[in-house]
């Protein structure tokens, strides 16, 4: 009798451990979805800055907002609203209706696909909720990442508001903070959709657990210089590599005044500081990759290091590339993209070293 429970008890354990299963490969594959529209929706916004685009919208309008003008009359009091600003009056002046048209729809491109996340988002959360496939442990990571993703609405007009009445960009300071932020939830959705996933291998120890999480960072960081340099079109002077305007350190790096302004507005110190980023992060990675193939070679972790080095090479080879080509728009596009890559790459391998988020079947039999 005893036998036959216990039997009965390692079926029921046996059961429920593969419905969690099941339920986290469902969750798993909803958080990827919302992963290629975070990617899609960056590099949009990134196609929306280097079009001048920006400022064509000049309302916030979340629910009304999606449909776009639909009539003359309509397009045309989108334009009389365009017009107002200074980007119009002191960049833009003499625009055809049809010049605006361009610049509009990268906008509202990148409006339409920010409310699309959200929906796809919060519907389906909704429904894992309902039919219960959410784990306790897991729905603050889920709401957090709800939260989140309002938060940058409300940054990302901010950011537009910033250049609707005295400057005819945005300010470089905002865009840097839209796009980190962008790119923070993207990291915590591939942490969470990587915690979800069964790992084969056995954590790393707690000291490659610490470089690999440092690295997702130092990754961070990049992206945030690179938003100044956007911010600043800093990316279309000094087109040329290694040398930056005749020397390996340039002068009159520090030539504004409080000295800290030059790392935000002198375009010749905010993009040799994004050069200087760069090679910190190629020394970093290449140091990893080495640290951790003697630490653990032939494992998964030691083979990811490696890829992520290659990757960050790759990248360093695509920012040289449009910066010697003074900034096409494909290039720059494909220069964001692939720091994207990187950073979900990084952020990846950092959550394969700690392992995957334990079962509450496992926590339960091990208590």
């Amino acid at each position: 009798m005893e036998q036959a429970l216990n039997t009965g008890s390692a079926r029921a354990v046996r059961g429920e451990h593969e419905r969690q299963l099941a339920n986290r490969a469902l969750v798993r594959g909803w958080l990827y979805v919302i992963l290629l529209m975070l990617f899609a929706l960056v590099l949009v916004g990134g196609a929306t800055r280097l079009t001048d685009s920006g400022l064509s919208i000049t309302e916030w309008k979340p629910i009304h907002g999606v449909i776009p003008p639909l009539s003359e009359t309509e397009w045309q009091e989108e334009f009389d609203l365009y017009r107002q600003i200074p980007q119009y009056q002191q960049v833009n002046k003499g625009m055809s209706l049809e010049e605006f048209k361009y610049i509009f729809w990268w906008e509202w491109a990148h409006r339409l696909l920010a409310r699309g996340v959200g929906f796809v988002f919060a519907l389906p959360l909704v429904f894992f909720w309902a039919t219960r496939r959410v784990e306790r442990g897991l729905s603050p990571k889920l709401v957090g990442l709800l939260l989140l993703g309002g938060l940058q609405g409300a940054v990302g007009w901010w950011m537009v508001t910033s250049g609707l009445i005295e400057r005819t960009d945005v300010s470089q300071y905002r865009l840097a903070i839209h796009l980190t932020l962008a790119c923070i939830i993207f990291v915590a959705v591939m942490v969470v959709a990587r915690g979800l996933a069964p790992h084969s291998e056995a954590p790393a120890d707690e000291g490659t657990q610490r470089f690999a999480g440092f690295l997702v960072l130092a990754v961070l960081i990049q992206v945030f210089l690179g938003g100044l340099v956007a911010g600043t079109n800093a990316g279309l002077s000094f087109n040329t590599w290694p040398l930056m305007d005749g020397a390996i350190v340039p002068g009159d790096l520090f030539i504004m005044r409080p000295a800290w302004v030059n790392f935000f507005e002198n375009v010749k110190t905010v993009q040799f500081t994004h050069r200087v980023g760069a090679y910190a992060l190629f020394g970093l990675v290449l140091w990893h990759m080495i640290s951790t193939g003697r630490r653990y070679r032939g494992t998964t972790h030691a083979r990811r290091a490696l890829v992520l080095f290659h990757l960050v090479l790759v990248q360093a080879a695509i920012g040289i590339v449009t910066l010697l080509m003074h900034m096409p728009l494909h290039w720059a596009l494909l220069h964001q993209g692939f720091a994207l890559v990187v950073l979900g790459f990084a952020a990846a391998h950092w959550r394969g070293t700690k392992g995957a988020y334990p079962l509450p079947t496992e926590i339960v039999v091990r208590s």
